[in-house]
């Protein structure tokens, strides 16, 4: 118990390694969480952007808020697959078994989505420059944008971590990307809701996506944020409290069994 309290950062590091080592293998993780997001940029910026009225000159600069937020998105899936193959194969029994900390390795999950959506970011970011992407926005600024996907990242590694530990099948737990992939695409994203139907700029104008992108892309633009950062860091801080909630109970079920 000693060595458990003691030592749990060290643990903690020790899955953070383990579980970005996965990633680092997995061609199928960097080409749908990294790849997929650029070539998606190239397609909106240099063969839809001409037709797309975004109200600004650089279509990437309105487009890119609404790439990193994919980019998140289709990390989900991988973070409830890897979860799910570990308690199939029994891996936490294992770890349980032995002088760690018993929550090591389910963290170790949680900050190896988290450092690999900043790597993945990083990487888009840098593309988008090389096409042309350009901001006025200071440290402060920049250091807002990155809590903001980090707060994103993590709340829905949370949602990604219920079904991976509760879920009954691999497609179980990987289905639960796919409606978190519909948001990105039905917001501001890409298109200003003001050209889209009534019901559906509804629901574009209500959803989490949309405060979060409009948020990103004024910080970016060294533009006021208003009030919408605050319903931006609302919307995540809630669903994430709600889903570590249950994601915690999940686990605590299996390490009962």
């Amino acid at each position: 118990m000693e060595t458990t309290k003691n030592y749990f950062f060290s643990d903690m590091a020790v899955m953070l390694g383990r579980s970005m080592r996965h990633i680092l293998r997995s061609m199928d993780t960097i080409i749908t969480v990294t790849i997929m997001p650029i070539a998606l940029m190239l397609l909106f910026v240099y063969v839809l952007g001409g037709a797309i009225q975004s109200g600004t000159d650089n279509y990437v600069n309105y487009l890119l808020p609404g790439i990193l937020l994919i980019a998140v998105a289709n990390s989900v899936g991988y973070v409830s697959f890897r979860l799910f193959s570990d308690v199939q194969r029994g891996i936490f029994e294992r770890f349980h078994s032995m002088p760690i900390a018993r929550s090591a390795a389910l963290w170790g999950h949680v900050l190896t989505s988290l450092l690999s959506n900043v790597i993945s970011i990083a990487v888009i970011i840098l593309v988008a420059l090389i096409m042309g992407f350009r901001s006025p926005a200071g440290v402060l600024s920049w250091l807002s944008v990155a809590g903001i996907l980090a707060l994103f990242t993590l709340t829905l590694t949370w949602i990604a971590a219920i079904a991976g530990l509760s879920a009954s099948s691999v497609d179980g737990a990987s289905a639960i990307a796919y409606p978190i992939h519909f948001l990105p695409l039905i917001s501001s994203a890409f298109v200003p809701t003001r050209s889209m139907p009534s019901g559906v700029r509804a629901f574009a104008e209500n959803q989490p996506v949309t405060s979060i992108v409009e948020t990103i892309r004024a910080l970016l633009a060294n533009q006021p944020v208003g009030s919408k950062i605050w319903v931006a860091i609302a919307w995540c801080a809630g669903i994430m409290l709600v889903a570590y909630f249950f994601a915690m109970r999940a686990y605590k079920k299996r390490e009962a069994r």
